[in-house]
């Protein structure tokens, strides 16, 4: 009797999980930031996802249409999910054309170039926005303040974000300045305000709490372990306090939730073994907080999880998981 034998790329992991499945899951944890990007920038931020899910769709079909001419995979959300995970990483008034750009350079370079899902080395969305930083960084610093923005797309009220405010204010101690107006910004946004998202900085990094209930359905539909997010907040926590500085407002502001939950945890470019996970995990916090604290930029997240990524073959060369029929080892 014929049999047919299959070959697929990486990931393989025997469930019974599909991709769309797994990808519609992701969307569904991402909802509320979603909403909540929507509630707090509105018109703006609107503009923005429609732009960064159109660009990455287009931009798959379009390459797969007319260049690999193969299969079209936009069916299995994937590059939705990747514009999405952009958009929520772009501040709400970045012109289409930047976010388009953006797009074409997360799906077509990251990751149809690699050979499409699974084969690619970084986070398309990551690798998006870090193109975008260092090609456009006086658009992908401009940030809106929430609320008075929602029905405008130009001529938006601006601010600095809390990392940023941080930032500056650590620089004035260290040059001797006065830092009454840096802290005093500081202040004016409560732990409170940081855990609904009443701040400036991108769509999707602004609401802890929304973050953290599409965490927790990822890891109850078992999308994702604890191995990463635990690593990655534990590290930056403990680094902190090390420092002799409180943990909790640098945890809750920035990209470390998007980062930590929903992409670091990609599977196809974060270690296959739970020891290599918290290695991963624990890395990238750890170059975060230095990224934060002594590197040029107020938020570290996004190169360090682009770094790993690159480390991530070499750490599941030394930390490879259990085969399947043996007892691992204690």
């Amino acid at each position: 009797m014929d049999k047919e034998l299959i070959i697929s790329s990486s990931p393989h992991i025997h469930t019974q999980r599909s991709v769309e499945r797994t990808m519609l899951d992701v969307l569904i944890a991402l909802l509320p930031a979603v909403a909540c990007s929507l509630f707090f920038f509105g018109a703006g931020a609107l503009v923005v996802l429609l732009s960064a899910v159109a660009g990455c769709v287009a931009t798959e079909y379009l390459i797969q249409r007319f260049l690999i001419k193969g299969k079209s995979t936009i069916g299995n959300y994937s590059a939705i999910v990747t514009g999405v995970l952009l958009a929520l990483n772009l501040p709400s008034n970045l012109p289409v054309y930047i976010v388009i750009l953006g797009s074409i350079f997360s799906i077509g370079i990251v990751k149809m170039a690699f050979g499409g899902l699974g084969n690619n080395i970084f986070n398309p969305a990551i690798a998006g926005r870090v193109f975008l930083l260092l090609s456009f960084p006086a658009q992908m610093t401009t940030w809106p303040l929430p609320i008075v923005n929602r029905w405008k797309y130009f001529d938006m009220e601006t601010g600095a974000t809390i990392l940023s405010t941080m930032k500056e204010s650590v620089s004035d101690v260290n040059t001797g300045a006065s830092v009454a107006s840096s802290m005093k910004d500081i202040v004016e946004v409560s732990t409170w305000d940081a855990f609904l998202g009443n701040m400036g900085g991108s769509m999707g990094e602004v609401s802890a709490i929304a973050l953290l209930i599409g965490a927790a359905y990822l890891l109850i539909r078992k999308v994702i372990t604890w191995h990463i997010p635990v690593a990655i907040l534990a590290s930056v926590a403990l680094f902190y306090l090390a420092l002799g500085d409180d943990p909790l407002m640098p945890l809750l502001t920035g990209g470390l939730l998007l980062g930590a939950f929903f992409m670091a945890t990609d599977y196809a470019t974060s270690p296959m073994s739970h020891k290599g996970m918290i290695i991963y995990g624990v890395m990238i916090g750890v170059i975060t907080v230095i990224i934060r604290k002594w590197g040029a930029y107020p938020e570290g997240v996004s190169f360090a999880i682009l770094l790993m990524n690159g480390l991530t073959p070499l750490i599941n060369r030394y930390f490879k998981p259990t085969r399947f029929g043996e007892r691992s080892k204690r």
